[in-house]
């Protein structure tokens, strides 16, 4: 009788893999605790300049000032031309983008509506990131070949300083020349109407504006064209003092100058200049009607000319480039009183002129709310993930 073998052992089962354990990510502190001390400083500073524009009786809410000669119907047309010039300014990032992506009109007023808005409320133009973070939020856009390309933050970025780069140039050179041409009152006066600050040291800052937009135009042009030469150049120089950060700052400005492709495009190039164009004349226009229908006049009872808005809209860029406080209150109101102060005399800057700020200012805080507040519910599966982000 043949014997059966035994059953065969079963064969070991390898030893369970070792599970690293995952840890999930810090939570990230909320949104105003991490920008606190930005937000702290801003409102410092805007207080700083509240308590002086109060102390010398230019006050942010003008009392005994007279509202009852103003043509109240130049501020619906004010705001038909902040409306223009906010839509031009929103539109006209198309050509900085379309080398890459070809983003619809409708999406580029939403975000740029909502990043204006931000640029307004945060502190230190910390909401300049917005545009371009949400932008890159949005996912992918058709590109100009029809496929489907991916928007990075650092294109857009690139092409939101290229855009800025753009305004500095064109809003000094109109300064400028205002300053030169365009007569003031004399003598002219020592001081800002009210206030201790030289309008000599304005007039200064203005030509300032000029030189300094020239370098970044220089600075950025030369990384374009010139992009191997510029980043020798730059490592030569900063290499001296510390390789990272000369590498650093070559990264950065490689990535700014991609915003000026469209230089290399006239389809993108002609274009783009027009619609800045037509942004600042509605802007300068809009300022004018809205002067004129608040009576700010000469010493002789003339009337406010396109070329003195000009100059009042340029020293206003002066003095918003200071990194302040939330609103640009008191920034704003300082920038308007001193182009103010070169043209009129002080009766009138104080009363005429009182009103004038005070409407200018409270109508574009207003609209750019509205704006933006209208454009955010319209985007609001965006503001998690762009509190996230910054």
């Amino acid at each position: 009788m043949a014997s059966s073998s035994p059953p065969a052992a079963p064969a070991p089962s390898p030893p369970p893999a070792f599970i690293s354990p995952s840890f999930p990510p810090p939570p990230q502190a909320p949104f105003l605790r991490r920008h606190a001390g930005k937000f702290l400083a801003s409102a410092l500073i805007g207080i700083g300049l509240v308590a002086m524009l109060q102390k010398s009786g230019l006050k942010i809410l003008p009392t005994g000032v007279s509202f009852a000669t103003i043509r109240w119907w130049t501020l619906p047309i004010y705001v038909v031309t902040l409306t223009g010039m906010n839509f031009f300014r929103a539109t006209r990032w198309r050509f900085l983008l379309r080398k890459v992506v070809d983003v619809p009109l409708r999406r580029l007023v939403i975000v740029s509506w909502i990043g204006f808005a931000a640029i307004l409320l945060m502190p230190f133009r910390l909401g300049e990131f917005v545009r371009p973070y949400m932008l890159r939020s949005g996912g992918k856009a058709p590109g100009r070949d029809g496929q489907m390309q991916t928007i990075s933050l650092t294109m857009a970025t690139g092409s939101v300083v290229a855009e800025r780069v753009a305004d500095l140039a064109y809003l000094s050179i109109v300064l400028a020349i205002a300053l030169i041409f365009v007569p003031t009152v004399q003598p002219l006066p020592m001081s800002i109407v009210g206030l201790d600050v030289p309008l000599e040291r304005v007039r200064q800052a203005g030509f300032g504006m000029l030189g300094l937009s020239a370098i970044a135009v220089t600075v950025i042009a030369v990384y374009y064209f010139a992009r191997e030469w510029a980043r020798r150049a730059t490592l030569a120089v900063f290499g001296l003092v510390s390789r990272p950060l000369g590498e650093k700052l070559a990264s950065m400005a490689e990535k700014f100058a991609d915003g000026l492709h469209f230089l290399g495009h006239i389809g993108d190039a002609i274009p783009f200049l027009l619609e800045t164009t037509a942004y600042w004349f509605l802007n300068v226009l809009g300022m004018w009607i809205l002067a004129w229908g608040c009576n700010v006049v000469h010493a002789d009872g003339t009337a406010i000319t396109l070329a003195e808005s000009c100059s009042l809209m340029g020293l206003l860029g002066v003095t918003i480039l200071v990194p302040g406080p939330p609103g640009l209150l008191g920034v704003f109101q300082l920038g308007i009183y001193a182009g103010m102060t070169m043209y009129y005399p002080e009766s009138i800057v104080i009363q005429a002129g009182a009103a004038y700020v005070f409407l200018l200012y409270a109508t574009q805080f207003i609209w750019t709310l509205v704006a933006g507040g209208g454009c955010l519910l319209l985007e609001r599966n965006s503001v998690q993930t762009l509190k996230k982000g910054l």
